[in-house]
């Protein structure tokens, strides 16, 4: 998608106000509604019919979910419309309810990360596609934490099966793993198939599913069947 239209949904001024400069200086990329709440940010979503739309995780009426809240009810009302949930949160609670009904058209970065160069606009690009976006940051603290505390399966992989493993549920695709790390496609191929071998997981090729199993796996503890 080389251009895209943007709905903001930020409670905080000074933050709503940076994402909206920061979405701003993309090309292709148009803000056409900032709003403050959960009930503003459907109406402006039914009104304007964005691509994609940006949400704080907690706003009000309850400033507790309503980012996923929105992203639920989008998924059934709007399925062509992303969703890039914005959080403080490394709870993989939240996470994992984001993308319950399918990761494909959701993103989930950590505000700490907006700053960061390109970062937001690499979310909101990869989502608007079709894609998912789980932020890097995230899955690398599941996966220590998991490490820290499982007594079995992932104690079994090797460091650089780790970090693979924290990019496949990422998202990333082979070819941009096999980039960053430096090595070959065919190398990354056979990370992933050690890493699923050891997992118990079953090797399925579509990235969105990849992402949901591996991150079903480190919030329950055990392989999914």
């Amino acid at each position: 998608m080389t251009s895209f239209r943007v709905v903001i949904a930020e409670d905080h001024l000074l933050v709503r106000a940076g994402i909206e400069a920061l979405i701003a200086t993309e090309s292709g990329a148009e803000v056409v509604g900032v709003c403050s709440g959960y009930e503003a940010l459907m109406e402006c979503v039914e009104k304007e019919q964005p691509d994609v739309v940006v949400t704080d995780i907690r706003m009000p009426p309850t400033m507790s979910d309503e980012g996923i809240r929105a992203a639920t009810t989008l998924r059934a009302s709007h399925p062509d419309v992303a969703v890039l949930v914005l959080s403080q949160f490394l709870d993989p609670t939240y996470l994992l309810a984001l993308i319950e009904q399918g990761s494909s058209r959701r993103g989930y970065l950590l505000k700490e990360r907006i700053a960061a160069p390109g970062e937001l606009i690499s979310a909101v690009r990869t989502v608007a596609s079709g894609g998912s976006f789980i932020d890097p940051v995230v899955v690398d603290s599941l996966v220590a934490a998991k490490a820290r505390n499982d007594g079995g399966t992932l104690r079994h992989l090797t460091p650089r099966e780790r970090e693979t493993l924290a990019e496949v549920a990422a998202g990333r695709s082979n070819l941009a793993i096999a980039t960053a790390f430096n090595v070959s496609e065919r190398a990354v191929e056979k990370y992933i198939n050690s890493i699923f071998v050891k997992l118990g997981l079953r090797g399925d090729r579509d990235t969105n599913r990849r992402v949901k199993a591996v991150l079903l796996f480190l919030d329950s503890g055990s392989p999914p069947g």
